[in-house]
């Protein structure tokens, strides 16, 4: 049992000194970052796939209004 405790002990201590490690605090405003880079990408990527769809669609729409039957 008093094994047990000792470990339970180590381990909490072990965690909340690697907290306090800057690396661990570089890395996750790092990765924090990141996070938020892609997400805006993400929403700039899918703005620009709508707007190429709209421009091909209308490719479409001037070749059928200017198609005549003569």
């Amino acid at each position: 049992m008093r094994t047990m405790m000792m470990i339970t002990i180590i381990v909490l201590m072990t965690t909340v000194m690697a907290k306090a490690n800057p690396v661990t605090t570089w890395i996750e405003t790092e990765k924090n970052k990141i996070v938020e880079y892609q997400k805006s990408n993400w929403k700039q990527g899918k703005e620009q796939t709508v707007k190429n769809w709209n421009t091909i669609k209308s490719f479409f729409v001037k070749v059928k209004d200017n198609v005549t039957q003569n």
